[in-house]
């Protein structure tokens, strides 16, 4: 949530951080706005504006109003304070002699705010960012220190998740910055340093970024970086390389980053499976587990938020058939709140995008208190989950700028079967000619999705005809439960629709009652075991007036006598039958938000990293 970027070095600032900001914009935000530090006469000049990015670009003329090679911007989600103009970052002190932007939340900023006010500050807004700022400015003029003495005197006053890049007046041709439970990234080119909440606003500048870890501080000069302690010791961090380029983050002819993406996920999956599969053989090492680790965990717990949840759900399925290992599956918002018990000789594994989710981070925690292995399913490196976890499996899809998740969740379905198949295969519980079997379906996969996407006509005629729905049902089974989970979070986070996933047996428990003539009722059925109790479920609802869609899989074809449309899928082992069942949602879902005139990527209210709870 939130959007945080800074530059400086040789160009006008100004440009660029719009630029950067351009790239955050999957973030989720309702104001934006940038700071500049102005060469000449030393003053910093600040412009914000309500709504989209656009409005701020039209402000200051694409950022060449603001004249200076130092500067930081931000998007904003409204928390403290109404969604205004004065609310907006960059916030400053009351002489304007530190300028910052704040992303996360101070939990204690009243009793702070309070304090400041008898030291005879003024407060022009609703937000907590102003208060940071003007604490910073406090401890830099009460000890008369340096900027990096300020900012930590402020870090051990403040309670809470932030991100923090600041600008002292005093220190031309120089950025602040500082973390806690909050993404920041530090990115160093030739000739400038940038910072961003991630690496997609310096793709353009550079691969090489560095990852500050809690309550550390950066200084960012445009000759180089330097980085800090909590007791202001110059401490050194290794940079990383990151190997997404520029167009990776472009839309490159697509009307929209969601279509891009759909269209991306054969090539997503293929660069996942070669990550942990070399030669036709599979093992875990590039994530640090062996199989004779895994033959010790007799429980596996899996924990993740939105459609990393569902794809636990769908994994739940996969583990205890391939495998014979019990899973549990939680909500992470629910998991750390129920005081869980843990059972030892367990696996945690905590799935989440960003790395970053700060449901899951604090979920993690919570279990290495208990001493239980953590495994992370995470698609960016250095991420928070991903350096605290014990063992990482990343997920190789690049960045991904749609709040809808489509190609992340694509490839943590692969790494969940992979971990399965390596548990099996621990467990003694597959041969090699199985397992050589499994492989060769996964690799088969990416040319399957081509298959359904080159459907893609017929799903956006029959998307027409609905767009105007009031409310949409899936209903499914086992696997096909799952599918249905992921596929209503499509359908009501970009098309706003009402819609909801049931397991089809529980239709006789109340959810049936929901049924009226004319109600879409999308029925998948893939799993040939549970297929012909599916059909009656599906024929139960078709005799209440439902309009029904069903997607299984090719040869399924008496389906036709039941359902109003059908959408075929290729066959593939019972297991992968997700990774294919997916996309035909995905691109309903795509096409009926375009039908209702929506903002497909950047949905109302959502944010693509929930990094506060």
């Amino acid at each position: 949530m939130c959007g945080i970027v800074g530059y400086v070095g040789s160009e006008q600032a100004g440009p660029i951080l719009l630029d950067g900001l351009s790239k955050l914009e999957y973030r989720g935000y309702d104001s934006a706005g940038i700071a500049v530090r102005n060469d000449e006469t030393g003053e910093f000049q600040i412009v914000k504006a309500k709504g989209r990015l656009h409005e701020l670009y039209i402000k200051t003329d694409g950022g060449r109003t603001t004249k200076g090679t130092c500067g930081i911007g931000h998007t904003r989600w409204a928390t403290h304070g109404e969604a205004t103009e004065i609310n907006a970052h960059p916030h400053y002190s009351d002489d304007k002699n530190v300028v910052g932007v704040h992303n996360g939340i101070i939990e204690n900023y009243q009793e702070l705010k309070e304090k400041l006010t008898r030291k005879g500050y003024s407060f022009y807004s609703e937000t907590d960012t102003e208060v940071v700022i003007k604490l910073i400015d406090y401890y830099y003029k009460k000890y008369l220190g340096t900027p990096v003495d300020a900012i930590n005197h402020t870090l051990v006053r403040i309670r809470g998740a932030y991100s923090l890049a600041v600008m002292f007046k005093e220190y031309p041709g120089e950025i602040y910055v500082a973390r806690k439970d909050a993404p920041l990234v530090v990115g160093r080119a030739d000739g400038a340093s940038l910072c961003g909440s991630d690496v997609s606003p310096m793709l353009k500048f550079t691969r090489t970024v560095y990852y500050i870890d809690d309550l550390q501080l950066g200084k960012l000069t445009k000759d180089g970086v330097t980085f800090y302690n909590l007791d202001g010791d110059e401490i050194e961090i290794e940079p990383k390389t990151v190997n997404w380029d520029a167009e990776a983050v472009e839309k490159c002819g697509f009307e929209h980053f969601m279509m891009k993406e759909i269209h991306e996920q054969p090539k997503a999956i293929t660069e996942t499976l070669n990550a942990y599969i070399k030669d036709g053989v599979f093992d875990l090492s590039a994530a640090g587990i062996e199989d004779d680790k895994l033959k010790t965990y007799q429980r596996i717990y899996i924990v993740a938020c939105g459609s990393a949840y569902h794809v636990g759900v769908a994994a739940k399925y996969v583990f205890e058939k391939m495998a014979h290992v019990p899973v549990e599956i939680d909500i992470a918002s629910e998991f750390r709140y129920r005081d869980p018990i843990l059972m030892k000789d367990s696996l945690f594994v905590v799935i989440s995008q960003s790395g970053e989710t700060a449901d899951s981070l604090a979920a993690l925690r919570l279990v290495k208190e208990k001493n239980i292995d953590t495994l992370a399913v995470v698609n960016v490196t250095g991420s928070s989950i991903a350096r605290e976890a014990d063992y990482v499996m990343y997920t190789y899809a690049g960045p991904e700028i749609a709040v809808a998740t489509t190609k992340a969740y694509s490839c943590q379905l692969i790494n969940m079967y992979l971990l399965s198949m390596a548990f099996a295969r621990a467990k003694g519980l597959t041969s090699a000619d199985e397992l050589d079997k499994l492989i060769k379906a996964l690799y088969a996969l990416p040319g399957q999705i081509n298959e359904i996407i080159g459907d893609k006509e017929r799903i956006q005629w029959f998307a027409s005809q609905f767009s105007t729905s009031q409310d949409i049902f899936f209903i499914g089974r086992g696997i096909d439960y799952a599918i249905g989970l992921e596929g209503s979070l499509k359908t009501k986070e970009i098309s706003y629709i009402h819609s909801e996933a049931y397991a089809a047996g529980e239709l006789k428990h109340g959810t049936i009652s929901l049924i009226d003539k004319g109600t879409l009722v999308i029925s998948v059925a893939t799993q040939d075991a549970l297929y012909e109790k599916t059909v009656s479920n599906i024929v139960e609802v078709k005799s209440r007036g439902a309009y029904l869609m069903g997607i299984t899989n090719s040869g399924n074809y008496n389906i036709e006598n039941t359902v109003d449309f059908v959408v075929y899928v290729p066959r593939t082992e019972q297991y992968f039958t997700t990774s294919l069942a997916i996309v035909p949602l995905q691109l309903l879902a795509y096409y009926i938000s375009l039908a209702r005139g929506l903002d497909v990527d950047k949905p109302r209210n959502l944010a693509k990293s929930v990094t506060v709870e």
